[in-house]
């Protein structure tokens, strides 16, 4: 460091207060005012240090620096307690939870669709209205209809007269049998009395006491009242016969009225048919008709979305599984509403992974093979409280959490940290 006097130093405040203001520059003017040996300075030596000036270091220097290392042992110590409280954390809960981010709320919806042909007298729903069991979500115009099952109706009527009349004739044949039967016995006693007749006529004949003409006469009367007995026994046998047609014709008769029965039942069904009521309590979504329009056989009207019975599909990958099972609980985070954790339970685990039951599975016999990790869907119970409240629709996307640990360990309601032990897959 080179000496100056003051001619040389136009602005000597200035000078000092870039000395004070380093702490090093300082330190450096100050060591070079010290002289090299004890010996007497040389004047002009003399004259450059009468115009040096000393600055020590100040105390605000000397500070700053200090709380700077404090701030950087605070921050130090921070971080080893937040890093030992994360890994016990992880050790304590955070291993024994299994998550995943490709899970979305489900629910069992049903289209609702016509069954028959017609134009749509009323649609009286609109979307979003909550329907009970049996509420009507479409009318379709039954006058043909009610036509149809008039005429089915008519036709069974007719029938079962025609059924009654058979039934009738079979009770007449059935008379004329016993009538019949009647008459086969007088006829055998007028066959009884012809043959003793002509038996009396062939002895008197034989001691030659009675006309020949006489004995051809009780012949013939033997004859004929046996040609009679045969007669009536032959017209039983018609009568019995007729009596079996008829009982055949009632028979056939009655399997008519019982098709009939069905075109009748037929016909009030598809009458019913003409109202299509909501076969579930749910909430009425996607309304694709309006009243006027025409409607064929499977025609989509609705849709219905029975927000209580909602669940949860989750698809966890395959290296996830392994400590799962029906029964364990399950916390629930919807992204529709952050911050509210629902306590679920797993219901099930697929029989197969997603991929099988595609449109096309994969089939990795063929062609180059590369392993891809499988997904399993695994079905989350949402408690009926909870889907009772609607705020579960389907469609929503959900990260769940499987807590596989012993349930009587996880039985305790989480805790914060519990709560971001792990992050979503």
């Amino acid at each position: 460091m080179t000496l100056r006097d003051e001619s040389e130093r136009p602005d000597d405040t200035a000078h000092q207060r870039r000395v004070s203001e380093s702490p090093t520059l300082g330190a450096e003017a100050a060591a070079s005012v010290v002289p090299a040996s004890s010996g007497t300075p040389s004047p002009a030596i003399g004259q450059a240090s009468a115009s040096v000036v000393v600055v020590p270091e100040p105390e605000s220097a000397v500070k700053p620096r200090s709380k700077k290392r404090l701030v950087l042992l605070a921050l130090l110590a921070v971080a080893i307690g937040a890093g030992g409280y994360k890994g016990y954390d992880w050790w304590t809960v955070g291993r024994f939870f299994v998550t995943t981010d490709d899970a979305y709320v489900q629910a069992d919806i049903s289209v609702l669709a016509a069954k028959i042909p017609g134009y749509l007298a009323a649609v009286p729903v609109m979307n979003g209205q909550t329907l009970h069991k049996g509420d009507v979500v479409a009318r379709i115009d039954d006058g043909d209809y009610r036509l149809a099952r008039q005429a089915a109706h008519d036709k069974l009527v007719t029938q079962e007269a025609a059924i009654v009349r058979i039934g009738r004739q079979i009770e007449a044949a059935q008379a004329q049998i016993v009538q019949s039967a009647s008459q086969i016995d007088a006829a055998k006693a007028d066959s009884v009395r012809a043959t003793a007749d002509y038996a009396r006529q062939q002895q008197l004949e034989k001691v030659d006491f009675v006309a020949k003409s006489r004995i051809e006469q009780a012949r013939a009367d033997r004859d004929r009242t046996d040609a009679t007995v045969k007669g009536a026994e032959a017209s039983v046998i018609v009568m019995r016969a007729n009596v079996d047609v008829l009982r055949a014709q009632r028979q056939e008769a009655e399997g008519v009225a019982a098709e009939l029965r069905t075109a009748e039942a037929r016909a009030a069904r598809d009458l019913d048919f003409t109202i299509i009521r909501a076969p579930f309590d749910g909430v009425v979504g996607n309304k694709a008709v309006e009243a006027g329009a025409y409607v064929s056989p499977g025609s989509r009207i609705a849709a219905l979305v029975p927000l209580e019975s909602v669940r949860i599909d989750a698809n966890f990958k395959e290296t996830q599984v392994e400590r799962m099972h029906p029964g364990q609980r399950v916390h629930i985070a919807v992204d529709a509403y952050p911050g509210r954790d629902i306590i679920g339970e797993v219901e099930f685990l697929s029989p197969a992974s997603g991929s099988v039951f595609s449109l096309l599975p994969p089939d990795n016999a063929t062609g180059n093979f590369t392993k891809i990790v499988q997904r399993l869907p695994v079905r989350v119970r949402v408690p009926a409280d909870i889907a009772r409240e609607g705020v579960l629709r389907p469609g929503l996307s959900v990260t769940v959490r499987v807590d596989t640990r012993d349930p009587k360990t996880a039985a305790a309601p989480e805790t914060d940290r519990q709560r971001t032990a792990s992050a979503p897959e």
